[in-house]
């Protein structure tokens, strides 16, 4: 199951910011206004400079507020770098098994991307609790619909990749719960500032459907 941290921060704001492309040396003033916009849930793609390094400042100073970990995992080995980092959260551009089920034992909550129901059922096989649909701008609203007929009752799926303000409730309308936000948030190089315009329109987004 998901854990009480994972099941608490998304009901309360179900948005991932995903800060690709951060520096350690700015962690601190950007997840600073990611937080006081709402957000918590956040993950720092390891292609990211010194992602591990960002990891562990965003975690020692916001672990109590939200969950930290990271994104475009793709091997087993940046597991035991993640756990060490303080992270808890793993979120992943695909289905491995074998990295779903290390993080899981790991006593990460790990998001697996998926876009097939065979790839869906593999992961849960896998011990995955949640899902993120990437890329979601190729699944589309429509599929999403689809995809969860034959998924189990409840699941969490979080569609990643071209979800702006704008279409954020037709994927909500679709049934999804979560969603993962990258470029339309944050891009390499990004002031606190811009970021935390782009954060409170998610956030308003998000707001307006009512949930």
């Amino acid at each position: 199951m998901p854990s009480t941290a994972f099941t608490r921060y998304f009901e309360e704001m179900p948005l991932v910011a995903i800060l690709r492309g951060i520096r350690p040396d700015e962690a601190i003033e950007l997840g600073s206004e990611l937080i006081d916009a709402g957000f918590r849930l956040i993950e720092v793609p390891l292609n990211s400079p010194d992602p591990f390094g960002s990891i562990a400042a965003l975690a020692e100073r916001f672990g109590d507020q939200a969950l930290i970990g990271a994104g475009t995992v793709t091997g087993v080995d940046d597991v035991e770098k993640l756990k060490h980092a303080g992270g808890q959260l793993m979120v992943m551009p695909h289905a491995d098994p074998e990295i779903i089920s290390a993080g899981v034992e790991a006593g990460m909550d790990v998001l697996p991307g998926v876009m097939t129901p065979t790839e869906a059922f593999g992961a849960f096989k896998a011990g995955a609790e949640a899902l993120k649909i990437f890329p979601a701008e190729l699944v589309g609203p429509s599929g999403i619909k689809a995809l969860l007929s034959v998924l189990p009752r409840g699941t969490i799926v979080a569609p990643t990749g071209g979800v702006t303000p704008d279409n954020l409730a037709t994927f909500a309308h679709a049934g999804a719960k979560g969603f993962g936000l990258g470029s339309g948030l944050y891009k390499p190089g990004q002031d606190a500032r811009s970021l935390r315009e782009n954060a409170d329109a998610y956030v308003s987004a998000w707001r307006r459907l009512g949930t």
